[in-house]
This record gives structure tokens, sequence and C-alpha cells, in this order.
């Protein structure tokens, strides 16, 4: 690594301004007694936001802030190359990423418009005094290749020619919007998805229940996600899925439904249910492991609102809601009918008895 040495020119003096000396003592303020100096990082980050470089007073003013040794903190700004130790554009400091990626996809093209609009040699302030540059080693959006930071925003997907706009955006007193620059979301897919796009794959092809259950049909998947725990305690156990009767529903015929489609509401193995809780107050399914709001929900569509509902399914009604759900065998490995059997009962499950008062 380079020696890094304060610039030969120092202002006279430096203090925050009253805004930054707020945020400064909230920053320290976060640190026990006697720890203050682990804010030292961010309060340098701060006095270079405000001045554009980190100057010798300021320093040493940061050192007086945090009781510490001139020396400590000056080992600390000249380590890190994230603090500029001489003057910089006002308006601009481009840090071009020079790492591999950046360099196949363009970085050097960026590299020679900094030198041909702002200064021929790295850290050298363009004659107006608004912009300077120079190139560094990866900061971390190599899929975004090539990318500049200025400051503390990174601008990717860039080319000569949106290069060259964000250059003049600056230079006219504006801020640019950060990221891609190319219309891309973040680092998804340059044109959105292009692959696994058919509706089908999903289970989302046209059926007779399809507009009843598409409004759920992912969501009820992903609620209650089999833990890394519960694959353990299962391995090897058989699961309902292997029934056929869980990867495509019987009709009423006899004859079996694709596995795109979901099971038809009239089946005769869907589990009979209810116009309504009895009494007006159903029970809290959200009780039984597995189950959460959505699918209370969904269970409440079926007219499942009870727990001794849940605890009177055969085979078949559970294949049934296994495929309606989309859960293939979750209700078996999680025990929803033990589970319902010793609530309807008046006892508690392990889950029950935490239920409401953790995660």
């Amino acid at each position: 690594m380079a020696v890094r040495r304060l610039w030969h020119e120092q202002p006279a003096d430096f203090a925050f301004t009253e805004a930054n000396l707020a945020w400064a003592r909230k920053m320290i303020g976060r640190y026990p007694e006697g720890r203050q100096a682990s804010a030292v990082i961010p309060l340098l980050w701060k006095a270079q936001e405000q001045e554009g470089w980190v100057t010798e007073p300021a320093i040493r003013y940061v050192a007086d802030m945090l009781s510490m040794p001139y020396i400590r903190v000056y080992e600390i700004a000249t380590f890190y190359t994230m603090f500029q130790l001489q003057p910089v554009g006002r308006k601009a400091h481009v840090q071009v990423c020079g790492t591999t990626p950046c360099m196949l996809r363009g970085a050097g093209d960026l590299i020679a418009i900094c030198k041909r609009r702002i200064a021929e040699h790295q850290h050298e302030v363009s004659p107006d005094g608004d912009f300077s540059w120079e190139e560094v080693e990866c900061l971390g959006a190599c899929v975004n290749a090539p990318m500049v930071q200025v400051f503390k925003d990174t601008y990717e997907d860039l080319t000569p020619e949106s290069f060259e706009a964000l250059l003049d955006s600056f230079a006219s007193g504006n801020t640019p919007k950060p990221g891609p620059q190319n219309g891309r979301h973040y680092s998804a897919p340059l044109g959105g998805p292009i692959a696994l796009t058919d509706p089908a794959i999903y289970g989302l092809a046209e059926s007779k229940s399809h507009a009843a259950s598409k409004a759920h049909g992912e969501a009820a998947t992903r609620e209650a996600p089999e833990t890394p725990k519960a694959r353990r305690q299962n391995a090897g156990r058989p699961r309902l899925s292997d029934r056929p009767e869980a990867e495509a529903a019987r009709l009423p015929d006899g004859t079996q439904q694709p596995e795109a489609g979901a099971p038809v509401l009239d089946d005769s193995h869907k589990p009979e249910g209810l116009k309504a809780a009895r009494d007006g107050k159903p029970d809290d399914l959200k009780r039984i492991s597995g189950i959460g709001p959505k699918i209370e929900g969904i269970l409440h569509s079926l007219g499942i609102f009870h727990y001794d509902q849940i605890a009177a399914w055969n085979e078949d009604n559970v294949a049934w809601i296994d495929g309606y759900l989309k859960f293939r065998g979750r209700i078996g490995r999680e025990k929803w009918i033990e589970q319902a059997r010793t609530l309807a009962s008046g006892g508690e499950t392990d889950f029950s008895k935490r239920y409401g008062k953790d995660d």
C-alpha cells in the first residue's frame, strides 16, 4: 500500500456546522462511557462530507471530541483510502472502479473521459475547481459494471454517453439519481425475467377453481416454510405428497385432474365446511403450528372455523387440502390434525403455549 500523507497546504482551522455537531454528539452517545473512540470513523466521514476532504485541523478537532491522541486519528485517516487527504472537486470527486469486471465492461473509456474532461492525472482538480477523479479498486457492484462512485453514491451500468451526461448533470449543480443508469432495477435482469416465465409452472393454469385460488396460491406456500430443524426431524418419514391424490386431485367421477389445476371446490373429498362459525365465534386456528393469518383466512373461505373440524379430517380430506393449498404434504409433517385434537379437547400444544409470546 502506498504511503499516504497529509496535503502540503492546510486550512487554518475546522469546526462542524451546528447540524453536523448535533449529529456527531448523537453518534458519540451511541457508545458506552470509555468507548467514545469507536465513533472516530463516522466523525471523520462527516468531516469529509462537510469539507470534501479530511484536513489536519479536522483530524485534531475529531481527536479532541473523542479524547484521543492526535496520532491515533491521523493513523486512521491515512490508513483508509475512503478518506481524501487533499482537496477534491467541489461538485464531484469521481472514483472510477478499475477492477477486472469493470475494465472488461468499459471502465477504460470512463477513465479516458475523466482525463479529457477533468484532469490528465488522478487527484488533480479541474481548472474550475469543480471536479477531480481517481481510479479505485472494487466498489462492490460488479454485476452492474462499469460503475463509479461520487462521494457516497454509486452510478452503475454506465456507457461513455451516460457517463458524459452524468458529468453534465453534476456540472449544472444537480445530483443525479444514484444506481443503474440504463433503466434496470438494482441488479435485476435487464429487460425483466426471461426464464421460468410460464404461469403453468407455478400452478396458475386456468381451471374451474383458478378464479377462487389465484389470490392466495403462491402466498400460502410461502407463509410457513419448513425450517431446517423440521427437515431434520422429518427426514425419512413418509410424506402424504407421495400419494397420487396429493399430486393430482380426484374429480367426482374418479378421474385424475392435472397438477397444474387446483382441486375443484365441488370435489367429494373436500372437507365438509360450515356456512359460518358456531355462535359467531371461530377458534383461533393460528394456534396450530403452520397456520398463519393468510392460511386461516383461506380455511375460513372453505368453511373451516374450528379445531374439531380439522381434527375430523381423513386422509382424503388432507390430500384435498394439500392439493388446494399446494402444500405437498405439509399438513402431515406439521401434524395439524394431532394439534387440532389437543386444542379441541381443551389442551395445549408446545406451540400454542408459546403463541403470542414469541416468533
